[in-house]
């Protein structure tokens, strides 16, 4: 891919409660460099860096003293609004994509519609609600906030397992590989993946 058709962004946002800056590469090598206040996040978005072969700088400061929500959810919105703006008129993409991922006895869905119709279908029952300090229900609050700002349709589904580090871990690889997936350009579309010419 020619140095002008390199599909990235740079995103920033400053609020009251976070500051965070963010640079993402779609077409990338698996690169991750993340300072954040929320260590289960850098793990989980390291994961999704390496398995989805992206490039992924971020740092996020945010008010944890209060607790890790507005972090969490402010890097959801920042990596959702580059993905858009990374892939701009997605002229030949594959769109679509729905990836398995086992991690040891647990075994998540991902599948993703680069839809320009956000929404998000999360089924996942975890046997814990924190996994550390990391409160569970804040994948959700992440991957809605991403969903909402990329403009995706995004299923996750938990099949099973019994361990929440597990489950979550196999959560982000398989978001990681759908969404590469669905990003691939394909030589065989003319123009949007769609029948209505736009997406």
């Amino acid at each position: 891919m020619s140095e002008q058709n390199v599909r990235s962004a740079r995103i920033a946002r400053r609020t009251n409660e976070t500051d965070i800056a963010l640079q993402f590469s779609v077409d990338g090598t698996g690169q991750a460099d993340l300072q954040t206040d929320v260590p289960f996040l850098n793990h989980m978005l390291d994961l999704f860096t390496k398995h989805g072969k992206f490039d992924l700088k971020l740092q996020a400061n945010g008010d944890i003293e209060i607790d890790d929500h507005h972090t969490v959810e402010d890097i959801g919105i920042v990596l959702g609004q580059a993905l858009r703006e990374a892939l701009g008129d997605k002229k030949g993409i594959k769109r679509y994509a729905s990836v398995f991922v086992p991690m040891d006895e647990a075994l998540a869905q991902v599948i993703i519609d680069i839809s320009n119709r956000p929404h998000l279908e999360y089924r996942a029952e975890y046997p814990s609600n924190i996994v550390g300090n990391f409160n569970v229900e804040l994948v959700h609050e992440f991957l809605w906030k991403f969903a909402l700002e990329a403009r995706v349709t995004l299923h996750v589904i938990v099949h099973y397992g019994r361990n929440t580090h597990h489950m979550i871990e196999a959560v982000f690889k398989a978001f990681g590989r759908a969404l590469d997936e669905a990003t691939l350009i394909d030589p065989r579309v003319e123009g949007v993946p769609s029948t209505k010419g736009v997406l």
